[in-house]
């Protein structure tokens, strides 16, 4: 049965970590990679969209303690738990949903998500991505380490999937429901240009699980 987006990681927060970095592979990696790809300047301002427990956030205040984070989550428990754990760290955590929240506006020097996209689609990701450019400074950058799909067919596989799911099951609401519908990486970097980014590229992978890093240029057209 689907479960709805926090319902689901509410019910999973008791082993949360341990599950994610025993049994996803090559977590162990791309976790402190991720981390090792955000700014290491002093005080720099970073948001992390679909946070969760903050797993990178640990690697990342090791590399730079003085960074000031702002994470979004749709789960409160995964949000205690960070909270728990970060205690000591300049961090806001905001609970609700990064496509409906304000980001504002030339904020942040970077911003970063880790597994958390690989559930929406090309569209809804392209207006997401436009609003995190703009929250961006120019020259800011956001890292994005999720997996892909391989092909178009697997995508569209995948949303075909959900959708039979969502008819089966009778639910005929726009709320956002655990199940995996990950893009090519092709269309990912196509979502992200259109939102205003001036250049994408694959820092590194691990199978399926691909490292993105999307810059917004200085004095870049404004979206």
């Amino acid at each position: 049965m689907l479960e709805g987006m926090s319902d689901f990681f509410e019910n999973r927060i008791d082993g949360y970590d341990e599950h994610m970095m025993r049994d996803i592979e090559f977590a162990d990696e791309f976790y402190p990679y991720t981390a090792s790809c955000l700014p290491s300047a002093s005080g720099c301002r970073v948001l992390d969209l679909g946070c969760g427990t903050g797993i990178e956030l640990e690697f990342y205040f090791e590399l730079n303690p003085t960074a000031k984070l702002v994470g979004i989550d749709l789960c409160e428990a995964m949000l205690s738990r960070l909270a728990e754990k970060l205690h000591n760290r300049d961090i806001e955590l905001i609970l609700g949903s990064y496509f409906d929240l304000p980001f504002g506006d030339g904020i942040y020097d970077a911003a970063v998500s880790i597994e958390s996209l690989h559930h929406f689609t090309k569209e809804e990701k392209t207006a997401l991505y436009k609003k995190l450019h703009s929250a961006l400074k120019d020259n800011g950058y956001f890292i994005l380490t999720d997996y892909f799909a391989f092909s178009d067919e697997e995508e569209m596989f995948h949303r075909q999937s959900l959708a039979a799911l969502k008819k089966e099951q009778g639910i005929t609401d726009n709320g956002f429901y655990h199940y995996d519908t990950p893009l090519t990486v092709a269309h990912e970097t196509e979502a992200l240009l259109d939102a205003g980014f001036t250049s994408v590229e694959v820092l590194k992978s691990w199978g399926a699980t691909y490292t993105l890093k999307a810059i917004k240029g200085k004095n870049a057209n404004k979206t």
